[in-house]
């Protein structure tokens, strides 16, 4: 069985470190992005022409607020 890999400190990640199978959230990408566009998910940050990634203190916040 496979455990998720933990999220760094600060920083950035992109969608298959925070999407299962490697990541804490047990959600498809196609569910993700819907989440992100009725802003139920953070949004993302672009780093460049083709990479987006997400905060990853908005990501802990999102795993921390749904945990209760």
């Amino acid at each position: 069985m496979l455990t998720p890999s933990p999220l760094p400190d600060t920083g950035f990640v992109r969608l298959p470190s925070i999407l299962s199978p490697h990541g804490p959230i047990p959600v498809s990408k196609s569910t993700w992005w819907a989440g992100v566009k009725t802003g139920r998910y953070p949004k993302p940050v672009k780093l460049g022409p083709r990479i987006t990634a997400w905060r990853v203190e908005d990501i802990r916040a999102l795993i921390e607020g749904t945990a209760g």
